[in-house]
């Protein structure tokens, strides 16, 4: 069995809230930590992945970077479920959007997670496992977004294992994105579904919130800087819904 520290969280379960909010840019927990948390601690920075704790109103929340992809994704949720003992975790990040109506700043919460990746083969279902949110975290969070006045979707995101991917030649109506959104995915990410599986697999609670950040059928497209900065209703949303879990 796991101990920590870990190769990945030099920390100590006592450093974690019961709630961690995970953004993929380590940059990101840092903006995170600074404007909303008091008495913010550093508890983590192996590799640069800053993991930081402290209070939002009150109740003690975590925030730590998740890295790019499902591979990263899996490993740090899957140490911060099953050896530092997290109970929830919140992805925040950004994703692409693949239909008309879902524009860009909208937010877009994962009910279900579709995935191009083979990550769950390795919990050898002898079919295919659909990855679902926590439903008392999702009613939660869009709770939150309406009483925020938010602009926001609920449904189905893609995680992918391309952020590049290579169709040239293709038909449209045989490319990727095309045949995800006649199904009615929102939107492209590329870490959720692994937090999904993990934690359907351990017994904990997953959410994605995700901000658009760019439109694949447009070519419309935010800066870096805003990416990592200017998404707060996304990040007042998670607050607010892992306020409202610890206080449940």
């Amino acid at each position: 069995m796991a101990t920590y520290p870990t190769p990945h969280i030099n920390a100590t379960p006592d450093d974690f809230g019961q709630t961690v909010l995970m953004p993929g840019d380590p940059l990101r927990s840092k903006f995170i930590a600074e404007r909303y948390l008091e008495h913010a601690k550093l508890v983590n920075n192996v590799r640069g992945v800053q993991g930081y704790t402290g209070f939002y109103q009150g109740i003690k929340v975590s925030v730590m970077a998740s890295g790019m992809g499902m591979p990263s994704m899996g490993i740090y949720s899957h140490e911060l479920f099953n050896v530092f003992q997290v109970r929830n975790i919140i992805r925040i990040g950004s994703a692409g959007s693949i239909q008309s109506d879902v524009n860009i700043r909208d937010i877009v919460i994962a009910q279900g997670v579709c995935t191009d990746s083979s990550w769950a083969a390795q919990f050898h279902v002898p079919g295919t496992f659909a990855p679902l949110a926590s439903f008392d975290m999702l009613e939660t969070a869009v709770t939150v977004s309406r009483e925020l006045g938010a602009s926001y979707h609920v449904g189905n995101l893609l995680s992918s294992d391309r952020f590049y991917g290579d169709e040239q030649g293709l038909p449209e109506a045989l490319q990727a994105n095309t045949v995800w959104a006649k199904m009615g995915v929102m939107a492209v990410e590329m870490e959720s579904a692994a937090l999904y599986l993990n934690a359907a697999r351990y017994r904990k609670n997953a959410l994605a919130i995700c901000t658009i950040s760019d439109h694949i059928l447009t070519g419309e497209a935010l800066s870096a800087e805003d990416r990592q900065s200017s998404f707060t209703q996304m990040m007042e949303i998670a607050l607010e819904t892992a306020k409202r879990m610890e206080s449940a």
